[in-house]
This record gives C-alpha cells, structure tokens and sequence, in this order.
C-alpha cells in the first residue's frame, strides 16, 4: 500500500507519496535526494544513518517515514549554515582530523551535536558513551573525541 507521507526536513516542507514500509533512510537518500545520511548496516548497529528527528538523535535506518510524518528532521547537510559555513562540529571534525574514510562521519556529527544539546561541556567518558553506538572502522575514535571536546568549546562560546 502506498501513502503521503509529509514532513520538515532541513527546515523544508516536503511530502510524497510512498510505500507504508519505506525506512526513514531511504526516504531522506532516495526519495529527497539528501544523500548525507548513510546506510551502513541496515539492522540499527552502525549509527552511519543518525539524523535528528524532534531534535533527539535517531538512527533511521530503524524508523519508518510514516513514523515521522509531521516531525522536523535533520540531517547532516542541515547543519551547515545558510552562508555555506560548517557547523562547529563538522568544523571541529575537519580541523582534527576526526574522519578517515568519511563513512561514519554524518552519523558521527549528528549524535555528536545531539550530546552537546544535552551536556555543554562533556567530559571525554561521556562522550565515549554517546558515541557508543555509531561505529568507525578507520580512525580509533581518538581524532573524534578530540573533535567533540573542540567544538563543545567553541559551542559553549557561542551560546
């Protein structure tokens, strides 16, 4: 069965008309072309497919479009400013070399900035534990602790 499915994405309204069983990943890459969010493992253990939905880190690759129709999503190409600048976090990445192969990083970003949203200033544990569930099989997450620490810094600046 097909139906309409409508919700924000990157503060953009859009709706289509879809398969009741269409994961919200392949909604967000196939159907509104973002191509940002990746598909690592499609069972909900890679974290590659972390969007924000209502503003809480969700893997979405373990959603349902349906499942969020009317919410607000974003996903990583959400974060960089109207201005084309890098959010703090995708800076801080870059800056510290918190990415190797690149494929875990959206995901990596997205439950990064969730963290920040809840803890300003975490400490590198805290961390460790956030991004407990997003896997990285170049980097040995050291560069990305490093990455989260800085852009809590500049954040907490910010706010």
């Amino acid at each position: 069965m097909t139906v309409t499915v409508s919700m924000t994405i990157n503060g953009q309204a859009v709706a289509h008309t879809i398969e009741e069983r269409t994961l919200l990943v392949t909604y967000i890459r196939d159907i509104c072309r973002l191509t940002g969010t990746h598909i690592g493992c499609d069972t909900s253990q890679c974290g590659a497919c972390t969007v924000h939905l209502d503003g809480k880190a969700v893997k979405s690759c373990n959603v349902l479009a349906l499942q969020a129709a009317g919410a607000h999503v974003t996903t990583i190409e959400g974060l960089v400013s109207n201005d084309g600048a890098l959010h703090p976090m995708q800076q801080a990445f870059k800056t510290h070399h918190g990415l190797q192969c690149g494929y875990c990083t959206p995901g990596m970003v997205m439950s990064a900035v969730h963290l920040l949203k809840i803890i300003e200033q975490p400490t590198e544990e805290q961390i460790r534990e956030q991004l407990d569930g997003n896997l990285c099989r170049c980097t040995g997450y050291h560069n990305i602790i490093k990455a989260v620490k800085e852009a809590s810094k500049i954040m907490a600046k910010q706010a």
